[in-house]
């Protein structure tokens, strides 16, 4: 019997996967038979770092920087990962927050901000989401086979107070996505999302970690009262690159530990 979460032949590019939760995406898509991995990141150094753990641990990775937030650099980050590894065929938009340099005003209240701040989340969440997708999807139209995983955020399900303007970006990237997975299901392309909640990556773990009382605090509200783990989402994501999930798009999968519940 053949492994249902086998990625033999297949290649994936994950964007913002130089740590966390992309970093892991990296790794479960190596370990489940990916042809190769195409690691982007912003800072070139954390790019090439997870691509030398994938290829330690047997895969085939290449590094790219790339600011998604600019479509020519993105269609140059597609193009060397056509040259090296001749093709994509799964896409995990993962880079998000408020951007690699965000503005030192984008937490204020956004009230008292304006577009320069706004756009700290809004170019990343975004337009990045756009871009990334735009580049590959010639490609997955050509060979009629693909998939398009992004990682939202419960906040673009359910709000977050003091995080308007990105849960609207959250919120937008999900609505992109709902619309091109009607666009590309004939191609036998599907598009989902993973929104996730509290996740211990290492700069979040060692917040939660600083104020034990707080972090308390915030787990009262999950109904599994614990933070996820960057492999919880990835989990979720590999499932989504799969032949597991072929009949699946258009979909938006909470892994939140019952932080909100979803119909």
């Amino acid at each position: 019997m053949s492994e249902i979460l086998d990625l033999s032949g297949r290649v994936a590019l994950v964007t913002g996967a130089g740590q966390g939760v992309g970093r892991q995406v990296a790794l479960h898509m190596a370990a489940h038979g990916a042809a190769g991995v195409v690691v982007n990141d912003y800072f070139q150094e954390r790019a090439e770092a997870v691509a030398a753990e994938v290829e330690k641990a047997g895969g085939k990775a290449i590094a790219v920087q790339a600011d998604v937030t600019s479509f020519d650099a993105v269609k140059a980050m597609v193009a060397k990962a056509e040259a090296q590894f001749g093709k994509v065929d799964i896409l995990v938009n993962n880079a998000g927050n408020a951007g690699a340099n965000p503005d030192p005003d984008a937490r204020k209240p956004f009230w008292e901000t304006g577009p320069e701040a706004w756009n700290s989340f809004i170019g990343v969440n975004l337009y990045g989401v756009i871009n990334c997708t735009a580049a590959v999807v010639p490609g997955l139209i050509e060979r009629g086979a693909g998939r398009i995983i992004t990682v939202i955020s419960d906040a673009g399900r359910a709000g977050e107070s003091g995080l308007e303007v990105y849960s609207g970006a959250k919120a937008g990237a999900a609505g992109f996505t709902r619309a091109i997975a009607r666009t590309l299901g004939r191609y036998n392309v599907t598009a989902n999302c993973v929104a996730i909640a509290a996740t211990a990556t290492p700069a979040i773990k060692a917040r939660l970690e600083a104020n034990p009382e707080r972090t308390k605090k915030m787990l009262s509200n999950y109904v599994i009262r614990r933070p996820g783990e960057p492999a919880d989402v990835a989990n979720m994501v590999l499932f989504l690159a799969s032949g597991a999930s072929s009949w699946i798009t258009g979909q938006t999968y909470p892994v939140n530990g019952g932080f909100s519940f979803a119909l």
